[in-house]
């Protein structure tokens, strides 16, 4: 008898268990939703600044190994500010965070995007305001408290043509005159660390300041404050005002002032 009670008690926990899991769960899963690359492809068409090492990937083995297996193995070499790239503080800052000690809380957050686009697209010189900001709040809402701020020129859609996208494709030194993008006023970014409780800023550009900056003001008031930058982000577009949440996880090189950047916004489902 305790046989057949105790055969009848699995028999009843089984058909329990398989009952529940035919039913939907109470809680949906965290990474339902869409999720959006903003991530430029690493390659030799890859925009970079006009002083710094492209991109290169060198063949190490690729094809049939005498042992019958297919095997590819590659070397690359890169600057650390090309192609989509986190700044690092310390690449404006001396004593501030390095890459590998930017905190994960610094790079993945809620994303508030405002678009800039009109005024990029009219002004290739267009820095960002306050009023941008106080705009995109009047109408959505206070900044998010530890906003990853995303600005959306339109100009990721330019990419790679480096002379579309920056203003010149030459290369040296005598061709950072020539670039004309937009970026953050230095008034702006003031502004955002006195005013505002950001995490990160970034944007489909090649700076946070604008191509004709001589002193890159924008760039020392953020670094500063141990915010990092986001540089040439892709798919910007893609995202909603208000509702996604940007994880941004760069090459952790240690003491590096920046490094490539795998940066992805998830957006969940609404209702």
């Amino acid at each position: 008898m305790r046989f057949l009670r105790a055969t009848s008690i699995v028999t009843a926990l089984t058909a329990a268990l398989l009952l529940s899991a035919c039913e939907e769960p109470d809680d949906p899963s965290p990474f339902e939703g869409t999720w959006v690359d903003l991530t430029h492809e690493f390659s030799r068409n890859a925009v970079f600044w006009p002083t710094a090492a492209t991109f290169n990937k060198e063949t190490v083995s690729e094809g049939m190994t005498e042992g019958g297996w297919f095997y590819s193995a590659y070397n690359f070499s890169s600057s650390e500010h090309g192609g989509t790239h986190m700044d690092a503080p310390v690449h404006f800052a001396k004593g501030a965070l390095s890459t590998h000690e930017v905190p994960l809380d610094k790079l993945i957050g809620p994303a508030a995007v405002i678009d800039v686009s009109a005024a990029s697209e009219n002004d290739r010189d267009y820095q960002f305001t306050i009023e941008d900001v106080l705009g995109w709040e009047k109408a959505h809402g206070p900044l998010p408290d530890g906003a990853i701020l995303l600005f959306s020129t339109g100009y990721a859609a330019k990419w790679p043509d480096a002379a579309a996208y920056m203003g010149t494709d030459e290369r040296g030194p005598m061709a950072v005159g020539k670039l004309h993008f937009p970026g953050l006023s230095p008034e702006l970014a003031a502004f955002l660390v006195k005013e505002r409780n950001i995490r990160a800023v970034g944007l489909d550009t090649p700076s946070l300041d604008y191509g004709q900056s001589k002193n890159f003001m924008t760039h020392r008031i953020l670094s500063a404050k141990n915010i990092p930058g986001f540089e040439n982000v892709a798919a910007l577009d893609q995202l909603p005002p208000t509702g996604a949440t940007v994880i941004a996880l760069p090459m952790k090189i240690k003491g590096g002032s920046g490094g490539p950047l795998r940066i992805v916004a998830h957006i969940p489902p609404f209702d």
